[in-house]
């Protein structure tokens, strides 16, 4: 197959076009290209071939016998590369699962327990976007997105996947490992400030009615950076449950006291109708509920130990929340222990 002695391809489109509408106005205004270039890459294209292609009388143009025969080949060959291309990025696609979620979420909630999907489904390519930017299905390359919100989202299904709260944490060793036995004895310590986690609603849970928002300190603009500053002793967090209960199992959080704030946005799984009938997406579905699931019995567990009488040694017992990541199952041994609130 001699390729190089093939006419460029621009000329080829040009000539197409123009063989189809027997216009070259018409094909320049298909190709957004002007009238000039048309009847350039045409005129170029006979010069090569050493044929006419057109026959031209005034501004009109019609096809010659030799260009219409030409003209019907040509448009077998592209078609036929139209659809070998469609083809391979079709099956390219098809592999692709692009879920779209809030950067905090993703690295909090979902990157330690997604290796379990990933080696259940090594079909699918999985393609975890994180942003905070809201999807648009109709313009995004997007399947599935898990929004932290209210749950409106018009002509797209959507459901609730995880009710979320607010309660303070902060670093086993911060303040010299004196942590707070009260919340009326925040008053005296650094609370960390996030636009997202406003510390006023937890206040009123709390019975501490009377005190204003705190108007000092570092500001975080992400919730995943908040978490960090806690967990370096920084100072004490408002932090969401989805994001903190990793470390707390881990020992690099405490959490302080047994107040859980209410939260006006929730976790949801939206995606468009059509793709939730589709084996992937429902796949994604299936195991981020059963993950949820899997969470929500963590917490409980957390929940109905109580206070406990001191630390416990958390870190030792983080495993069992690693090995609900893991294998999909959770360790009853040690887990509660690790999650009880400080004194």
């Amino acid at each position: 197959m001699e390729l190089r002695h093939l006419p460029p391809l621009n000329a080829i489109k040009a000539f197409e076009a123009a063989a189809r509408h027997e216009s070259f106005s018409r094909a320049a205004d298909e190709l957004f290209v002007t009238h000039g270039a048309v009847s350039h890459q045409i005129r170029a294209l006979e010069a090569e071939l050493g044929v006419s292609l057109f026959a031209r009388d005034g501004k009109r143009v019609r096809l010659t016998e030799t260009g219409r025969r030409y003209a019907n080949q040509v448009r077998a060959a592209l078609a036929a590369l139209c659809d070998a291309t469609r083809e391979l990025r079709a099956g390219d696609r098809e592999r692709r699962l692009v879920v779209s979620m809030l950067s905090s979420f993703a690295a909090r909630w979902v990157t330690p327990r997604i290796g379990s999907f990933i080696e259940a489904h090594p079909q699918w390519d999985l393609e975890l976007l994180s942003t905070n930017a809201l999807t648009d299905f109709a313009r995004d390359d997007v399947d599935v997105a898990i929004r932290f919100g209210y749950g409106k989202y018009a002509g797209l299904h959507s459901e609730l996947l995880l009710e979320e709260i607010f309660f303070p944490a902060c670093a086993p060793n911060f303040n010299g490992g004196k942590l707070p036995a009260t919340p009326a004895e925040l008053a005296h310590l650094p609370l960390l400030r996030s636009d997202d986690e406003l510390w006023r609603p937890w206040f009123d849970a709390a019975g501490l009615a009377d005190w204003a928002e705190p108007k000092r300190g570092v500001l975080y603009q992400d919730s995943s950076n908040l978490l960090q500053a806690a967990i370096d002793g920084q100072g004490i967090a408002l932090t969401r449950r989805s994001l903190a209960m990793h470390e707390i199992a881990a020992g690099r959080l405490v959490r302080l006291f047994n107040v859980d704030g209410p939260s006006p946005w929730q976790y949801y799984f939206i995606c468009p109708p059509h793709m939730l009938e589709t084996a992937k997406v429902k796949a994604f579905r299936d195991w981020v509920f059963g993950e949820v699931g899997r969470f929500k019995q963590l917490f409980e567990r957390a929940c109905e130990a109580g206070p406990a009488a001191g630390s416990s040694s958390p870190a030792s017992s983080g495993s069992a929340d690693s090995s609900a990541n893991s294998t999909g199952s959770t360790s009853t041994g040690g887990t509660a222990d690790a999650l009880r609130v400080a004194p």
